[in-house]
């Protein structure tokens, strides 16, 4: 599976974005999705995952701002960003995981990784 992900870019401080990430070479309807940041000098974070049946969970700081969503037909995965503040400012990852029926565990389990899409929030 191969995930190319898009809608990165730079916005001031209450602006929104929304990054895609397009699957290919499977079926990822049965996979749980999901996204996962890193800022500089910091650890990577999972920060929302959508299992197969469109179940969503969210870490706790960015639940009120995130949005995931996926469209299985298009094999699409998409995170709407609202109100984005300064330490939104990482680069997003798109991520899968087919070994689990389609479920997620947790936020940040996957196997495979997109190259990522830089977002850079300004105050």
């Amino acid at each position: 599976v191969q995930l190319v992900e898009s809608g990165g870019g730079s916005v001031q401080a209450g602006g929104s974005l929304r990054l895609s990430c397009e699957a290919s070479g499977g079926d990822t309807s049965n996979y749980c999705m999901g996204w996962v940041r890193q800022a500089p000098g910091k650890e990577r974070e999972g920060v929302a995952v959508i299992a197969s049946d469109g179940f969503a969970s969210y870490a706790p700081s960015v639940k009120a701002r995130l949005t995931i969503s996926r469209d299985n037909a298009e094999n699409t995965l998409y995170l709407q960003m609202n109100g984005l503040k300064s330490e939104a400012t990482a680069m997003y990852y798109c991520a899968a995981n087919g070994r689990y029926g389609g479920i997620c565990p947790t936020l940040s389990n996957f196997d495979y990784w997109g190259q990522g899409t830089q977002v850079s929030v300004s105050s």
